[in-house]
């Protein structure tokens, strides 16, 4: 009998996003909110310190670097990236939406995407940054830690001033949504802005900070979170049921 071959594993992927509801902005502010975005960005980790234009051939990835950053620059591109039907005008309303990476390859990459601008109920805005996989990049290790991404969420909490923002694996992200938790996910590391409500006490090792009067970040751990320690997942739904009943999980109105 021929032995079935093991099912093939892959690590986990990790990616940090913030989001907020509608709120109408020109492209200059939200070529404003980039740049201060990359500024406090930067000093979290080299790797994350290098932005560049994007262009159609990764080969000249590296040509037209965006840092430090260039606000005009930002803005022409925040422009050309106004929502439209094919051929048609600007939908106004849905806002700007740009993609941009760190010139790095394939899996040694780090990649954001913004819409910001959007004033539509139908739409949230959004800045999302995709970050190198562990086990094929010489960073990844690095970068995809406590401290590093709870930089980052901080950095995204005071450029974007979002309703929240988290950073954690898309495996993660796929088991609350199997739960039907799809309103919003509560991560590794996870900001809630201040409006939202007054975050309760939380079992260690949990660690509660605030940010600059704005709100507050939720780090579940020291360790690299992952959902294939059932500690972690346990702790995870533990902390989500009391911020549940804190009323901190409900949906965005936009």
């Amino acid at each position: 009998m021929t032995a079935k071959p093991e099912p093939t594993t892959y690590p986990e992927t990790y990616y940090a996003g913030a989001y907020w509801g509608a709120r109408k902005e020109s492209p200059e502010e939200c070529a404003q909110r980039t740049a201060t975005f990359l500024n406090l960005l930067a000093p979290t980790d080299p790797f994350l310190a290098h932005w560049y234009k994007p262009t159609r051939a990764l080969k000249d990835a590296r040509k037209y670097p965006l840092m430090p950053p260039d606000v005009p620059a930002l803005t022409e591109l925040f422009r050309r990236g106004a929502n439209r039907e094919k051929g048609g005008p600007a939908i106004e309303q849905l806002g700007f939406t740009f993609w941009f990476g760190n010139g790095g390859k394939s899996y040694d990459s780090a990649d954001l995407r913004i819409l910001c601008g959007c004033y539509s109920d139908a739409v949230s805005n959004a800045c999302v940054m995709t970050l190198p996989t562990l086990g094929h990049s010489e960073n990844a290790d690095r970068v995809i830690s406590a401290a590093v991404l709870t930089g980052a969420v901080r950095s995204m909490a005071l450029a974007w001033e979002p309703d929240w923002a988290v950073a954690m694996s898309h495996a993660h992200r796929d088991m609350d949504e199997a739960e039907g938790k799809a309103d919003m996910w509560l991560g590794w590391v996870t900001y809630l802005a201040r409006h939202r409500g007054t975050v309760p006490p939380l079992p260690a090792p949990v660690r509660i900070e605030p940010v600059e009067g704005k709100g507050t970040l939720i780090i579940l751990t020291p360790e690299r979170f992952t959902v294939a320690n059932p500690e972690h997942v346990a702790l995870a739904r533990h902390v989500r049921g009391l911020l549940g009943k804190a009323g901190l999980m409900q949906p965005v109105s936009t």
